[in-house]
């Protein structure tokens, strides 16, 4: 007769099993984004500032996406652990949220195309405005597969199969390094388009993730019975609201938390063109690293909602802490690391021998200083709302980052970079600040979640089937 299995590393094995997946599949995503930076750091400052403008005006719109669509995992994870081998609801929800992305766009598009009057009322220069419209014209047309890759990546992470979703990726990067240094610079027969071949690249990535995704989906064996592109067209609003209802506060909070670093970007605009820079490298690591904690998060929503949708509280509780102190540990060695190796950090993304780029390295230096400091409490921010996104709970979540990043945050860093006289050094005290404050709110509520009736009618001990 077998010893039962410790329910903590049955626990351990299935969150690790399925967040090292979503964390390589986000480091590909990030990977993807610094090949472009590197790519533009070679053509120079300029290039490289124009460059991080136009990103930082097309990754809100990315990520509003991201988390409107998001909505699918935590809804297909809790009907997962209501019903082990549900498959028509599971259909609705994953079709209704390509819905989304495909409803999402025609808004998004009309305003990047004209990012230009958006980028001079700003306050930004002129001429780097121009060139970052030129490139958001070109990249925004991404946005469409980026979003239906995302509703087949939350279907195939929800039901704890997400490997493919993270080898399709993988295959982005090379396409998109391959493109982005053939385009940008003129290789293999192509035109040398620069910062325009940076942005095709990127859109035809994000193209080949799509078609990619779609193929696994349609012809592989743990997905192929859910049929999910049959009768496509099928309208389904009950189910396009109730994702949209789930999704939209994530989307906010999403949004509220890349247009903070968007408008750091600006407040360094303010300042000079050696702070755009800077703030862009710094930026790039600082996320970099955040894809590992973010990858937990979005395991902890499927692990959590799966014990939220079997009623399960030991379950979820369990699932709630691993995925905590999996995240908050990680951000401490990645803090470390900061501390000891900022400068060949810095070196990846630009020359740091070249006396010309000698501003440039020690201000992002000095910002990875500061990132180092807000490390932890990012780790702790961005898990603990994937906890309770898991619990279906995304709306006082919302709130705590509209004060956090957009109140305490932006407050804070527009106090100390222009009246104090701290500059760029200034807006990164403010992040950390606002970080500090959600991760602390956020980490709360989860705690008090029994209290505040987040878990319904959950029943304790009730045996929890693991996929």
């Amino acid at each position: 007769m077998h010893a039962p299995l410790n329910p903590w590393r049955v626990e351990i094995r299935a969150m690790v099993a399925l967040a090292l997946p979503l964390i390589l599949a986000n480091l590909a995503q990030s990977v993807i984004h610094a090949t472009d930076l590197i790519f533009l750091g070679r053509l120079g400052p300029d290039a490289l500032a124009a460059g991080s403008l136009g990103i930082n005006l097309y990754v809100p719109f990315l990520l509003f996406g991201m988390g409107l669509i998001a909505a699918v995992a935590p809804m297909v994870a809790a009907e997962r652990g209501r019903k082990a081998h549900s498959v028509r609801d599971i259909r609705r929800t994953v079709r209704q949220g390509m819905w989304l992305a495909v409803t999402l766009c025609i808004p998004s598009w009309i305003i990047l195309w004209n990012a230009e009057p958006i980028l001079l009322a700003m306050g930004q220069d002129p001429e780097l405005s121009r060139q970052a419209t030129n490139f958001i014209r070109i990249l925004q047309w991404g946005l469409l597969p980026a979003f239906l890759q995302l509703a087949l990546r939350n279907f195939v992470s929800a039901i704890e199969r997400p490997g493919w979703g993270t080898v399709v990726l993988f295959g982005a990067v090379f396409i998109n390094a391959l493109l982005g240094w053939a385009l940008i610079f003129g290789h293999l027969g192509m035109p040398k388009l620069g910062l325009e071949g940076a942005a095709l690249a990127s859109a035809l990535a994000n193209l080949f993730l799509f078609v990619g995704l779609a193929l696994v989906v349609l012809r592989l064996h743990p997905f192929r019975r859910y049929a999910l592109f049959g009768r496509f067209w099928r309208a389904d609003w009950k189910r396009y609201r109730e994702l949209a209802a789930l999704g939209l506060p994530i989307a906010i909070t999403l949004t509220f938390e890349v247009t903070v670093f968007a408008a750091a970007v600006f407040l360094m605009g303010l300042i000079d063109r050696a702070s755009i820079a800077a703030h862009a490298i710094a930026l790039q690591i600082a996320a970099f690293s955040f894809m590992v904690p973010m990858g937990i998060g979005q395991a902890a929503t499927v692990r959590v909602g799966l014990g939220y949708g079997a009623r399960d509280r030991s379950a979820i509780h369990r699932s709630g802490w691993l995925a905590l102190a999996m995240g908050v540990g990680f951000m401490a060695c990645m803090a470390l690391t900061l501390i000891l190796i900022p400068q060949t950090l810095v070196g990846i993304f630009i020359d740091v021998a070249d006396a010309k780029n000698a501003e440039v390295v020690g201000l992002a230096v000095g910002f990875l200083g500061v990132a180092a400091l807000f490390q932890i409490v990012d780790g702790a921010q961005v898990v603990g709302a994937g906890v309770l996104r898991g619990l279906q709970d995304t709306r006082w979540p919302m709130i705590y980052a509209a004060i956090g990043y957009w109140v305490i945050g932006i407050g804070i860093g527009v106090a100390l970079a222009f009246p104090l006289g701290m500059r760029g050094l200034g807006v990164w005290y403010g992040l950390a600040a606002g970080l500090a404050f959600v991760a602390v709110v956020l980490v709360i509520r989860w705690m008090q979640r029994e209290r505040l009736g987040l878990l319904g009618d959950s029943a304790p001990g009730k045996p929890m089937p693991i996929a």
